[in-house]
């Protein structure tokens, strides 16, 4: 037995007219190629699927359980073709992030919330679990997006640039470095430097600064969370070196100092890396556009 969809569909409008002459206006077809379909159909079940003295016409018992399949199937085939148009048409899909920069939670959450209302249809996910084996994930397609500072040469992988911003530094008024009007490497020597638990290597102030300076500071703290570590850093626990965007909020608290690295011209730029083939897709298109946009006005005075 061999069975179409046209088939289910047949019996289905024959079912919801109640003859011949409507299902073949609402099938757009004519009467006679309804009957040669129907007939053929009975041939593929090898029994009646109507009863045809009655009127309206009325399903068989072979022809209400083919009808129960058709209800059942009929909907579903309906809502894929539905969801490979808006696929195809760029309204839905899936965004799943995974970010390898702690403080990037403070512009991502608005942006994202700009973006939910703009795209309601695509499933947006934050994968932390996957922050550190983040490009891995992104070639076995687990996560669409990677929020990084750090970008590696990947074939088949763009690097969107999204904005630039300056690593700065940030201690209590009450440290012995707040006189200064920048801060070297030589400075961290006698603190305790307050970092996200990550490696050395995803740490701008040991990339930009001390490694290259061969400068360790007097101990490192690692912290979870950048309330805590401004928390730790207003009770003169330890000095910081965080996104100038992370600390706009405390730059006129008396309880801080910022102050630039060296000559203030130490600039990072943060990426998001996508799959070459997804970059281009509308929804993924608009959310890089926010990416760029909105952390700006994060960076404003």
């Amino acid at each position: 037995m061999y069975l179409e969809l046209r088939h289910f569909r047949t019996l289905r409008a024959i079912h919801q007219a109640g003859g011949l002459t409507q299902a073949a206006d609402l099938l757009n077809m004519t009467q006679s190629a309804l009957s040669h379909q129907v007939a053929g159909l009975e041939d593929q079940v090898g029994m009646e699927l109507f009863t045809r003295r009655s009127k309206p016409m009325r399903l068989s018992a072979a022809g209400i359980r083919m009808l129960r399949v058709a209800d059942r199937i009929l909907p579903e085939i309906t809502a894929l073709e539905e969801e490979f148009r808006a696929l195809s048409a760029g309204k839905t899909g899936r965004l799943h992030i995974a970010i390898q920069c702690h403080a990037c939670f403070d512009w991502l959450f608005p942006v994202l919330e700009l973006f939910r209302h703009a795209w309601p249809e695509v499933d947006v996910d934050i994968r932390a679990g996957l922050a550190f084996d983040a490009f891995p994930a992104l070639l076995r397609e687990e996560v669409d997006l990677v929020i990084s500072s750090n970008p590696e040469p990947l074939p088949g992988v763009l690097f969107n640039p999204l904005f630039d911003y300056h690593p700065t530094f940030i201690a209590s008024s009450q440290n012995p470095l707040a006189h200064k009007a920048r801060i070297e490497a030589e400075d961290f020597r006698d603190q305790t430097l307050i970092t996200y638990p990550v490696s050395r290597d995803k740490l701008d102030i040991f990339t930009e600064l001390l490694t290259e300076a061969k400068v360790e500071p007097r101990a490192q703290r690692p912290v979870e969370l950048t309330a805590v570590i401004l928390m730790l850093v207003g009770s003169n626990r330890g000095v910081a070196v965080l996104p100038d965007w992370v600390i706009r909020d405390v730059k006129s608290n008396a309880d801080y100092v910022t102050r630039p690295l060296t000559d203030g011209t130490i600039t990072k730029r943060l990426f998001a890396a996508t799959r070459e083939e997804d970059a281009a897709k509308p929804f993924m298109a608009h959310f890089l556009r926010l990416g760029r946009s909105e952390p700006v006005k994060l960076q404003r005075p």
